[in-house]
């Protein structure tokens, strides 16, 4: 398994099972045609650098008849609820992982940095799609993106504070704060960019953006958590 590269929040925590009232939600993922509707979806997004996309759109780019989301995934709603969970399937099944390495906190804190912000550059959406899901969809689909995203990252910050503060390598952070901050540094590169294109002409995010912010965000967050390194100390 890849510490880095888009396998990023860096974990082995298994790979989120959803429990829908759609049978096949998101087992339907696994279907060909199903499938082929995410995939559209996606790309959609992307392109649109927005999270409104219509069934008609998405599924004239799939070359899917649109009657058919609802048989895989229930309505549109489900159709967002399934890409997000194979989104986040695929980038927080190296979590555990990352944490059970014989590397130091710091390093382990560096490279979840780097996975963080690779994976929103591949999906710049995620964040915009779980606000979605969270505060404008259902009950049952706020429910499921906490369980299967928010709570597992989450608790994966709790761990890996706790094992840096331990190390004495960590000042002491509050879990929910650096989420919050990690995580809204890293939405507000690509959703936030739109604007500042317009306020200051700035372009898009490349491959070299991302990695620029990277170390941008590497330097600013440890140079926020990590205490001061004694004499002949690490």
């Amino acid at each position: 398994m890849r510490l880095g590269g888009s396998r990023l929040f860096g974990s082995s925590v298994m790979a989120p099972q959803l429990t829908t009232s759609a049978p096949v939600r998101l087992q339907a993922a696994k279907n060909t045609t199903a499938e082929k509707l995410l995939v559209a979806a996606s790309e959609l997004m992307i392109e649109r650098a927005s999270i409104e996309v219509s069934l008609s759109d998405i599924a004239q780019k799939s070359g899917v008849n649109a009657a058919l989301v609802k048989y895989h995934f229930g309505n549109k709603d489900g159709l967002l609820l399934g890409l997000l969970a194979r989104d986040a399937a695929t980038e927080m099944a190296n979590l555990e992982y990352l944490l059970e390495q014989p590397i130091t906190p710091t390093t382990k804190l560096k490279l979840h940095i780097a996975g963080i912000i690779r994976a929103y550059h591949r999906f710049p959406y995620m964040n915009r799609l779980i606000h979605y899901l969270l505060h404008e969809s259902s009950a049952e689909s706020a429910d499921q993106v906490s369980k299967f995203f928010v709570a597992p990252l989450l608790d994966f910050h709790r761990r890996l504070l706790a094992q840096g503060i331990r190390c004495g390598e960590f000042r002491k952070i509050d879990p929910v704060l650096f989420y919050t901050s990690l995580i809204g540094a890293c939405d507000h590169l690509f959703f936030g960019r739109h604007a500042m294109s317009r306020a200051t002409g700035v372009g898009p995010v490349t491959d070299e953006v991302c990695r620029d912010y990277i170390v941008h965000m590497e330097t600013l967050i440890c140079g926020g958590m990590l205490k001061p390194i004694d004499g002949a100390a690490r």
